[in-house]
This record gives structure tokens, sequence and C-alpha cells, in this order.
């Protein structure tokens, strides 16, 4: 059974969604490709109220086949955002494969992948409180569904392509825990 969320909620989690795009996927340039498909309004933010996982599999099937259906053009990228379920980062990680899978079976897995995000993401050769887990760290767990048109045209401007991965980890090492924290202040207070 899903979880009811009121447009509020909904409206709350979208908003801290895309502070955190903004903030740091955008304003650390930690994805060099967010920046115009985001400020051409061309990001899907979907909040689903499952609280099991063969729910959040139905919306993700859904969303898939949405995105597919879609003009690139008008939607190029969904944010698939999952608060009620998956929230401990283990489970999370195993359910990887099952949302891959689920794009293998709708025959589509030549044309998208996921990207993964999640409040406690940690890369397996980390300890949980190393800085560069925060490339993958979101206010929600979220699964990222991207084209994969979309990944090879970016991959194709962007000649350094292949060092951004590096590049984020030397970002956030420069940036520290205390930067991590000051990039959250509330910014009418300053």
């Amino acid at each position: 059974m899903h979880a009811e969320y009121h447009a509020t909620e909904s409206d709350a989690i979208i908003a801290a969604t895309r502070t955190w795009l903004e903030r740091a996927v955008i304003g650390l340039n930690l994805c060099p490709f967010a920046r115009s498909v985001h400020v051409n309004q061309r990001v899907r933010y979907f909040v689903s109220r499952a609280q099991y996982t063969d729910e959040l599999l139905d919306d993700l099937s859904s969303e898939l086949r949405a995105l597919h259906d879609a003009d690139p053009d008008v939607c190029e990228t969904t944010l698939l955002i999952h608060p009620g379920v998956l929230t401990e980062f283990i489970e999370f990680s195993h359910f990887l494969r099952a949302a891959d899978a689920a794009i293998t079976r709708q025959g589509l897995a030549q044309e998208f992948q996921i990207a993964s995000f999640h409040p406690e993401y940690q890369f397996g050769d980390a300890d949980p409180d190393d800085i560069e887990n925060y490339t993958n760290r979101s206010p929600y767990p979220m699964l990222h569904l991207l084209r994969e048109s979309s990944i090879a045209r970016a991959v194709a401007a962007i000649p350094d392509a292949a060092d951004i991965y590096q590049k984020n980890i030397d970002t956030l090492r420069r940036l520290g825990h205390a930067g991590w924290q000051r990039l959250w202040l509330d910014r009418d207070a300053e």
C-alpha cells in the first residue's frame, strides 16, 4: 500500500532535492552535464509513495515508460525520489540489481541507465564518514534515470569526462565536511 503524501509534502521533498541539485551537484560542478538540463527545466521530479520494493519497481517501470515516451527536449531525465522505502543504504544498494533488471525486462537496457543517490551513500572502498561518499549523497534515496543518448552527447562534449570521478573526489576533499555543511546554511540568514 502506498503512503499518502500531501502535495505540500511532495513539494517540500522536491524543493530539498532541487536545493541539493543546485548547491551540490551544479554548485560544486559534480556533474558538468546537469546545469543545462536543470536551467532548461528538462528534469522530471517524481516523488514515489512506495513503502515496499515491489511498489517502487512499479513506479520505476512507469517512470521508464514515461521517459521513453517523452520528447527529450521537454523531459531529458527523471529523478525518482523514494523517501518511504530503501532508507537503509545496504537495502538500497542491493535493490539496484533489481532496478537494472527492470530496465532489461522492459527492453530499455540500450536506452537508459540508473545513477544512484542516497543520504547514506558509501562507496565500497570508503569508510562511512569519508567525504568522497558525499558525491552521491542526496537528501532522500533516489534513482536518477538517464538516457544513454544524453550521456553519449555529454561525454562527447567534455574531453576529460573520464576524469570527472577523480575531480569530484578532489573537490570534496578540498571542501571537507565543514564546507559541505556550509552548503546547507540558509542563504537568507547570511
